[in-house]
């Protein structure tokens, strides 16, 4: 999001030079720079000890099991715990372990994603609400199911860091 008003005291906001950051929105009431934000979301690729991957199909997303589990950052959360509570609310799991997998920018939503491999005991998936159904799928088999790979597919990435860890 880019500023042009101040959320604090509605004052329209003047470029000012920022150091190497160069002409940033500054309020000069509350003597303040209010930087470009953007949303921060966790992306979880969960597999069990038989190495199968848990995909889920939300509708209002996809056509079919496509979708490792993700989700916003609350504020005040780390990213790894984001990353527990989402595989916990989405398929009433808790995991064993949480793997960093790196950062991808979903430009198409001007989106920060933070992801993570996590281990499970296998378990029956109990999917939220918001999850149409969920299964295990062989994580070898799982790649004629995900989103072709293309640059800002964190789910290809992670599926990848996935393999090559399992090889």
């Amino acid at each position: 999001m880019h500023y042009n008003y101040c959320p604090n005291c509605g004052a329209k906001l003047k470029d000012k030079e920022a150091g190497d950051d160069g002409k940033v929105p500054y309020c000069e009431n509350c003597q303040k720079y209010w930087f470009d934000s953007f949303s921060s979301a966790v992306i979880i690729l969960v597999a069990n000890e038989e190495n199968e991957i848990a995909l889920l199909w939300q509708n209002y997303l996809s056509d079919k099991y496509a979708n490792f589990i993700s989700g916003y950052m609350q504020p005040g959360e780390s990213a790894e715990e984001s990353a527990a509570r989402e595989v916990t609310e989405e398929i009433g799991l808790e995991p064993e372990s949480l793997e960093y997998g790196g950062t991808y920018w979903f430009g198409q939503n001007d989106l920060l994603m933070h992801g993570f491999i996590a281990k499970v005991k296998k378990a029956v998936l109990k999917p939220s609400p918001e999850v149409d159904t969920a299964k295990w799928i062989p994580a070898n088999e799982a790649k004629k199911y995900l989103f072709p790979d293309a640059p800002g597919n964190a789910q290809a990435a992670l599926y990848r860091r996935f393999m090559v860890k399992i090889a």
